[in-house]
């Protein structure tokens, strides 16, 4: 009898597990994220957005298509309905192609600290296009979480460098750099909500495969119509770069996306979304002892508050 109790502990923790199996995978791309913010961050400062995407893209590609051999023997999801072909494809048009290009500059711009700040108003944006697209309601408290996301994304806005920064760690189109984290913020928001709309039960790695072969096609066309096609050759003669892009693409569009994703389908959007929503936090430890990033007191204020907001929008 005595034995048997640990066994029945065991047994009940996993079975805790099973039913918070999406908030633990929406827990994990927010840490995929921060590693992925970094990568990219640095990656796009040596090579520049349009190729970062591109390799990215392709890199995750293969690593999709090695997953599908192995799972179902296929590598790419040709039996998937053409209905959610459209979806997701469109999904990854606006999220990988239209988010991405922007929020990719803004790392250049601002930086990954405080891009993910800024960034933090996707699940934000989330609600509002739910709210027109999907019908989603949004309460007097979700109101408030807004205001409140609003309010700590304006702290690490309205803060001036001071005298004592030194050049090196200053961003010269730091107005640019929010913009285009908003524009990034917005491209994540629909791409979500389109997979939604399109694929809400659908394996979440075949469905961030289709959303990646899609974005990849367009990040091409963007090249070809801008005059830039070569700019991913000449990156791919960047090993350092080309090494660190690879680390970003396993744990942003193969793994983190596809997590995300998952989670979204295993648990609530609201909590999965604050879940999610943490990067700006945990992104703050990494930056200080990797990038050597002085920490100010007002951007960290920012950062809480505006995941702050985020759980108000989502969890009450």
């Amino acid at each position: 009898m005595v034995s048997s109790c640990p066994a029945r502990t065991a047994r009940a923790s996993l079975r805790g597990m099973e039913t918070r199996i999406g908030e633990i995978a929406a827990l994990l791309t927010a840490v995929s994220w921060t590693f992925t913010a970094l990568a990219f961050a640095f990656a796009a400062e040596r090579i520049g957005s349009l190729a970062l995407n591109i390799l990215r893209l392709l890199v995750a590609l293969v690593l999709f298509a090695v997953l599908g051999l192995v799972l179902h023997g296929a590598p790419i999801p040709l039996a998937a309905p053409a209905s959610v072909w459209f979806w997701l494809g469109l999904s990854g048009l606006v999220g990988f192609v239209f988010g991405d290009l922007f929020l990719f500059q803004a790392y250049i711009d601002l930086g990954a600290r405080l891009t993910q700040v800024v960034f933090a108003s996707a699940p934000l944006m989330t609600a509002l296009i739910s709210r027109f697209a999907l019908g989603e309601t949004i309460g007097p408290i979700g109101l408030l979480g807004m205001f409140v996301v609003v309010c700590g994304i304006a702290l690490v806005v309205a803060w001036k460098p001071g005298k004592t920064d030194t050049p090196s760690r200053l961003h010269p189109h730091r107005l640019r750099g929010v913009v285009f984290a908003l524009l990034g913020g917005l491209g994540q928001a629909g791409g979500l909500v389109l997979s939604k709309i399109g694929a809400p039960h659908f394996d979440p790695f075949a469905a961030t495969q289709i959303r990646v072969i899609v974005g990849l096609a367009g990040f091409l066309v963007v090249a070809a119509v801008w005059g830039r096609f070569s700019e991913p050759w000449r990156a791919m003669k960047d090993r350092k770069a080309l090494g660190i892009l690879s680390v970003g693409a396993f744990f942003g569009p193969f793994l983190g996306v596809s997590m995300g994703l998952f989670a979204v389908q295993r648990t609530g959007a609201g909590a999965a979304a604050t879940l999610m929503g943490l990067t700006p936090i945990m992104i703050l430890v990494p930056a200080y002892f990797i990038n050597k990033e002085r920490i100010r007191l007002m951007e960290f204020l920012g950062a809480i508050v505006a995941v702050s907001g985020t759980a108000l929008l989502f969890l009450f």
